[in-house]
């Protein structure tokens, strides 16, 4: 009875998101494998699944805003991204992650105008490719969305978009929107979407953006901006400082996924009240640069699931747990 129900929600799920799509000749076919970095459809063991989106990998030029899907150099980059995450979740969960013409780094420095019109490229084709796992292989199984930077924004845009019938969201145990703002405004223009309070709800949006103290504006969070934050070190939304003994592990990892480097008890951290910003206790911005012009040091933005990465890894099965201990 519970595969035939949720069969039906797959159902409804694949018809809200149809509505309103936009149809671009150019969205990659996803019955093509080629156009998907991980597609595990073997069920195995695993209980649930995991549908990530690729954070920016892609520079951009003046001739080429997103990038392109025969573009085998940024692809092998993609990949690499991908894997330094997917240890996070993939405990539980097959592992599903679309190739998509993601907007290109230099996007971020146009006005939130020119941006759109290259994020909703990289948009349609993040959705067509979840439009098409929900249709040929999710099967009425429990779904963990999650996303890093760019790869978050989408997920977000999928929760507005494709979450909006509540039988939809029967199916979700969490949505990991890591790296990117989402505010009180949306949630009131998207009532349906509802933001993480504790370590073990599930059908919530889990999200927080690393910066140091001395930080007060930034892409990520513009001055005048406040976001919705949970601390992954206490799994708390208000400004309770969690200390360095609460951080299970910082990991470093290759580009194939293997952890080079673990630091436990590396940093803690709190959210500041004003602008939702998680701010960590012991990084100096000297040590952990950046690394992207778009960014000044002190922005932790690389380093969010890296700083956190056991606390992230555990957080995923006890939601996955709570979600399947429901009646």
């Amino acid at each position: 009875m519970k595969k035939v129900i949720g069969t039906m929600i797959t159902s409804i799920l694949i018809a809200v998101c149809f509505v309103g799509c936009s149809q671009q000749l150019e969205i990659p076919d996803y019955s093509d494998m080629g156009n998907w970095a991980y597609c595990e459809t073997e069920n195995g063991q695993k209980t649930v699944d995991v549908f990530f989106v690729c954070p920016t990998v892609y520079g951009g030029s003046e001739s080429q805003r997103n990038m392109s899907l025969s573009d085998s150099e940024s692809k092998v980059s993609f990949l690499s991204a991908i894997n330094m995450e997917k240890g996070i979740y993939d405990a539980d969960g097959r592992f599903f992650s679309p190739y998509y013409r993601q907007a290109g780094l230099q996007v971020y420095t146009m006005s939130a105008k020119e941006q759109e019109t290259y994020l909703g490229t990289a948009y349609s084709d993040v959705k067509a490719a979840f439009e098409y796992y929900m249709e040929h292989f999710n099967d009425g199984r429990p779904i963990v969305l999650a996303g890093f930077s760019q790869g978050a924004d989408h997920c977000i845009r999928l929760m507005k978009d494709c979450f909006a019938d509540e039988g939809a969201r029967e199916l979700l145990v969490a949505c990991y929107a890591i790296g990117w703002r989402l505010t009180e405004e949306e949630i009131k223009e998207y009532p349906h979407l509802k933001f993480a309070q504790g370590k073990d709800d599930t059908g919530v949006i889990v999200s927080f953006n690393s910066e140091s103290e001395q930080i007060h504006d930034s892409l990520m969070i513009p001055s005048g901006t406040k976001t919705l934050a949970i601390n992954p070190l206490n799994w708390k939304c208000d400004e309770t400082v969690a200390y360095r003994e609460q951080n299970k592990g910082a990991c470093f990892t290759d580009y194939e996924g293997n952890v080079i480097r673990e630091v436990p008890h590396f940093t803690g951290a709190y959210i500041d009240a004003e602008r939702g910003a998680l701010k960590l206790l012991d990084v100096a911005p000297e040590d952990y640069p950046a690394g992207l012009s778009i960014f000044e040091d002190g922005v932790y933005h690389i380093y969010d699931y890296q700083f956190f990465y056991r606390n992230l890894q555990e957080n995923v099965g006890v939601r996955i747990e709570a979600f399947m201990s429901q009646d």
